[in-house]
C-alpha cells in the first residue's frame, strides 16, 4: 500500500473514533486492545503478534514490523439500577431517590481501532496506532427522586418536592446520564538491546469528549454556587454543571515498555503507561473536581508466556489502573458534606473543588489468563479469563448509577483465518459475566447525623456486557 493511501486510511480511522461513543470494561479501562488481545482476556503481552499490539507495550514494533491492523468491535453493554424502599421519602434533610427500577439505554456502540509499523533498520522500528476508549456511558429515562434539603419548606436555591426524569429527579426531557468518549493517537518506537531483549517508547495523544444532563439537583453544592451566594439576594445561577452538551479536552502523555524473549519457551513483557494531564472541561467545571479536571490514570501491565510446544502459547499477565490517583474519580461523592451548603465549612469539598466530590473508585488490578493453540497452518484458537475486583465501594452507589463499573470477570474466545497471502482475518468474542454492587443510599442523611427517619434505602447498581470485534491483518 503506497504511503499516501496509508495516510489517508488512518486518517478516515482516526476521524471515526473521534465521534465514536465507547465504553470500557475494567472500570473504563478497555479488557483488551486488539481482536488477537481480546481473544485471551487482554492476556498475551509477551506474544505480540500484529499491529496494534504496540497500544499495549510500544517494544512490539519491532517484531511486527510490515504488518498493519484494521478492526471493528459491536460492544453492547446492559446496565441497570435499582433503589429501595426510603422511610423518609424525600423529608427530614433526606435526598431519596425512587424507589426505582431501571435499565439503561444506548445499549449498542461500534469501537474501531488501527495500527501500522514500519521497519527503519535491523534493529529498529516505529508504529502509529488509533483506538477507542471510554466509560460512564449511560442515558437513565424515567424515574423520580425527592428531596427537600433543610426539612423546611426548601432553600432559596432548592424547591422541595418530588421531580420525575432520571435518578436524580432533573433530567432533561425525561432523562438522565453521562457520555464519555475518548480517542488515542500513538507514534511509537522500539530498539533492539543485543538478541532477544527490545525496548520501547510511545507518545500518546488524547481526545475526550464528555457530556451530562440530569444533574441539576446538585447545583446548590457546588463551590461556584457556595463562593457567589449572597444571602437575601437571588441565588447565583450555575451555568457547568449539568445540560451543556459535549466538551472537549486534549492531553499528552507517554508508554514505555520492553520485550524479553528468555528462550525459546519463555518470554517476559511489561509496559507503563504514565498518567495523562488532560485539560479541563469547561463546561463542566462545576461537576468534576478541580474545576473540570478529568485526567486518565497511570497503568502498569506485566506478562509472561510460556510456549510447551510450537502450537500452543500460555499467557499469564496483570494489570493495574491507579483510578484513585485521580481527583474526580477518586473523591467520595461524601466529600460534600463538608460543602458550606451542606453544614460544611470548606468550598473546596463542594462539587468542582479541589476535593469535590467524585465517584469514590480505588486502584484496580486485574489478573488474566489465556491460551493460543494451532490447528494445521490455516487456524489458530484462543480463549482467557481475567478477574479484577470493581473499583466502587458499595457506599459510593449512589452517584455511581452515572458510571456504573461492575464488572469483574470476562471470558473470552478467538480465531484468526490465515490466507494464502499472508494476509489474515480474526474474531473475537467477549461476555462479561453480570456483577451487582449495593449498598446505602449517599445522601439520605446529608447532615450525617444519624437520621432515624430514613438511615437505611439502599441503591444497587449492575451490568453485564457482551463484545464482539472482527480483524483484519495485511502485510
Amino acid at each position: 500500500m503506497q504511503l499516501k493511501n496509508r495516510t489517508r486510511l488512518f486518517t478516515a480511522i482516526a476521524t471515526l473514533l473521534l465521534t465514536t461513543p465507547v465504553w470500557a470494561t475494567n472500570g473504563y479501562f478497555t479488557h483488551g486492545i486488539g481482536t488477537k488481545n481480546k481473544g485471551m482476556a487482554g492476556s498475551g503481552l509477551a506474544m505480540p503478534e500484529d499491529a496494534i499490539s504496540v497500544a499495549n507495550n510500544p517494544a512490539a514494533a519491532l517484531a511486527n514490523a510490515g504488518k498493519y491492523d484494521l478492526g471493528i468491535a459491536i460492544f453492547s453493554p446492559l446496565r441497570h439500577y435499582e433503589t429501595g424502599d426510603s422511610m423518609a421519602d424525600g423529608y427530614g434533610g433526606a435526598f431519596t431517590i425512587g424507589p426505582n427500577d431501571i435499565d439503561s439505554e444506548s445499549n449498542y456502540f461500534f469501537i474501531p481501532h488501527m495500527a501500522g509499523a514500519w521497519q527503519i533498520d535491523d534493529k529498529s522500528a516505529w508504529s502509529v496506532a488509533f483506538y477507542g476508549r471510554g466509560g460512564m456511558n449511560t442515558r437513565w429515562e424515567g424515574g423520580t427522586a425527592s428531596f427537600d434539603p433543610t426539612g423546611q419548606g426548601g432553600t432559596p436555591w432548592t424547591v422541595p418536592g418530588t421531580y420525575g426524569g432520571g435518578p436524580y429527579g432533573t433530567g432533561d426531557n425525561g432523562t438522565a446520564g453521562v457520555d464519555l468518549m475518548q480517542a488515542f493517537l500513538e507514534f511509537g518506537y522500539a530498539r533492539a538491546a543485543g538478541d532477544n531483549f527490545t525496548w520501547g517508547a510511545s507518545l500518546i495523544g488524547v481526545m475526550q469528549l464528555f457530556s451530562a444532563r440530569g444533574l441539576g439537583a446538585f447545583g446548590g453544592y457546588t463551590e461556584s454556587f457556595n463562593l457567589n451566594y449572597v444571602p437575601g439576594q437571588p441565588p447565583p445561577p450555575v451555568e457547568n454543571l449539568s445540560n451543556n452538551g459535549h466538551d472537549r479536552s486534549y492531553g499528552w502523555g507517554g508508554k514505555i515498555g520492553f520485550q524479553w524473549d528468555l528462550n525459546d519457551k519463555f518470554a517476559l513483557a511489561g509496559s507503563y503507561q504514565s498518567e495523562i494531564n488532560m485539560g479541563k472541561f469547561d463546561k463542566y467545571s462545576d461537576l468534576f473536581a478541580e474545576n473540570g479536571g478529568f485526567d486518565i490514570p497511570a497503568a502498569i501491565k506485566f506478562g509472561l508466556t510460556f510456549r510447551p510446544n510450537s502450537n500452543l502459547a500460555l499467557n499469564f499477565d496483570v494489570e493495574n489502573i491507579a483510578y484513585g490517583d485521580i481527583d474526580s474519580i477518586a473523591n467520595p461523592v461524601r466529600n460534600v458534606y463538608n460543602c458550606p451548603t451542606a453544614g460544611g465549612m470548606d468550598t473546596s469539598y463542594c462539587f468542582g473543588g479541589k476535593n469535590g466530590g467524585g465517584f469514590g473508585w480505588e486502584d484496580m488490578t486485574i489478573y488474566k489468563v489465556g491460551a493460543q493453540w494451532g490447528v494445521g497452518n490455516d487456524y489458530t484458537f484462543r480463549a482467557g479469563y481475567s478477574h479484577g475486583d470493581q473499583p466502587i465501594p458499595d457506599n459510593e452507589t449512589m452517584f455511581n448509577i452515572l458510571a456504573p463499573a461492575t464488572i469483574e470477570d470476562h471470558l473470552t474466545v478467538g480465531l484468526t483465518r490465515g490466507l494464502a497471502s499472508g494476509n489474515e482475518w480474526s474474531v473475537s468474542f467477549m461476555y462479561a459475566l453480570n456483577n451487582k454492587v449495593k449498598g446505602p443510599a449517599t445522601f439520605t442523611d446529608p447532615m450525617n447525623s444519624g437520621n432515624p427517619f430514613d438511615p437505611t434505602q439502599t441503591v444497587s447498581i449492575d451490568m453485564n456486557q457482551w463484545e464482539l470485534e472482527f480483524a483484519f491483518g495485511w502485510r
